[in-house]
């Protein structure tokens, strides 16, 4: 029988034998917890009380497997938190091992679907209209160190990790330096930042990854020049075509410049399309040195995004944009920390680690 020790003073009393366990505070044992984290951040709730009821025979309800769920990816992310502030401090371990040949860091944002009251005060997509959702941004990380017959780049097998959230630019650019750090940034030969041509993301290149490949995912380039030929020939797809192989030619060359020189030519009377016009040239000269494509080539580093924007799908879309949700940034984030640390193979640690404290 465990021993209930009593506070003379205040009267409160405690089993010492709850904290040992991990069962204080609880109503399930921790085997069952980590079941209810395991599932509820791969599938909707209620799907996750299913699974293990079927599983494992265990009944609990969708609603226990989201609070633990939550609760659990919440730990996870104030442990993050503490790392970063220690990166913050300049505080970061070093770490050993051999030298990386090419090390990868690409980002971008991914809406997801809010609650009313946590996107009060936000402009919608489209004007006048509120917004629905918020942003997630995300980031991974991968190595390469060999390439194909015909020069093509290759990605280490299993070598992807993830992080992310829904907060400032500011914040996730310290989340995806210490990211970078722990899968051993300061050990890679060659450094290649990755994304669209968003400001948010150059701004984050230049403070935490300085002296990194700077390279504008090749096909989100391209949709920018086929976005203006919609403009430009509208109904006559021939037309947009016939525009398209010309300046793509001039994109997948990397001649920016003349790329450049080439859409500011362009006259219009109509001022929408004037303005168009303008935008998008501002983009290519902004973005130039980072659309060298062929020199890049050259270098059998990848052009375009793609982990990315799969991982958009895998870690975000997938579990937090189904039909019908609806979320609190602080449910969206415990589950992206969550669903995070299973795909990058550490809950097990995180989960000994637990154990252990």
């Amino acid at each position: 029988m465990a021993s209930y020790y009593l506070c003379p003073g205040c009267h409160a009393g405690q089993f010492p034998a709850d904290v040992e366990l991990d069962i204080e505070n609880t109503e399930t044992s921790p085997g069952v917890r980590r079941m209810q984290a395991i599932v509820g951040q791969d599938v909707p709730f209620d799907h996750g009380r299913q699974q293990m009821k079927l599983l494992a025979g265990l009944e609990v309800t969708a609603k226990s497997v989201e609070r633990t769920a939550e609760a659990i990816g919440s730990d996870i992310a104030q442990r993050e938190q503490e790392e970063i502030q220690r990166a913050v401090q300049l505080d970061l371990p070093i770490v050993v091992g051999e030298p990386i040949p090419i090390l990868y860091v690409q980002m971008d944002g991914t809406g997801v679907p809010v609650v009313k009251k946590e996107a009060e005060g936000r402009k919608g997509k489209t004007d006048g209209q509120p917004a629905h959702t918020r942003e997630a941004k995300l980031g991974c990380v991968f190595t390469q160190a060999a390439w194909d017959d015909e020069g093509y780049p290759i990605r280490n097998p299993d070598s992807t990790t993830y992080t992310g959230a829904i907060e400032t630019a500011e914040e996730f650019g310290k989340r995806l330096y210490v990211e970078a750090w722990k899968r051993g940034w300061s050990r890679a030969e060659k450094k290649v930042v990755m994304g669209d041509g968003a400001e948010w993301i150059w701004n984050l290149a230049e403070q935490h990854f300085p002296g990194a490949v700077q390279i504008v995912d090749l096909y989100h380039a391209r949709q920018h020049l086929w976005d203006l030929a919609r403009r430009l020939c509208p109904n006559d797809d021939a037309g947009q075509k016939a525009w398209m192989k010309i300046h793509q030619k001039r994109l997948d060359k990397g001649k920016i410049e003349k790329l450049v020189v080439s859409i500011r030519s362009i006259q219009s009377a109509n001022p929408d399309v004037a303005d168009k016009i303008r935008i998008e040239a501002d983009y290519f000269e902004r973005n130039a040195e980072r659309m060298r494509y062929p020199k890049f080539r050259k270098q059998h580093l990848f052009v375009g995004s793609g982990m990315i924007e799969a991982a958009c799908k895998t870690v975000i879309a997938s579990r937090l944009k189904r039909s019908g949700m609806f979320w609190t940034v602080r449910g969206a984030n415990a589950i992206i920390t969550l669903r995070c640390c299973h795909l990058n193979g550490r809950f097990e640690d995180y989960w000994e680690t637990r154990r252990a404290a």
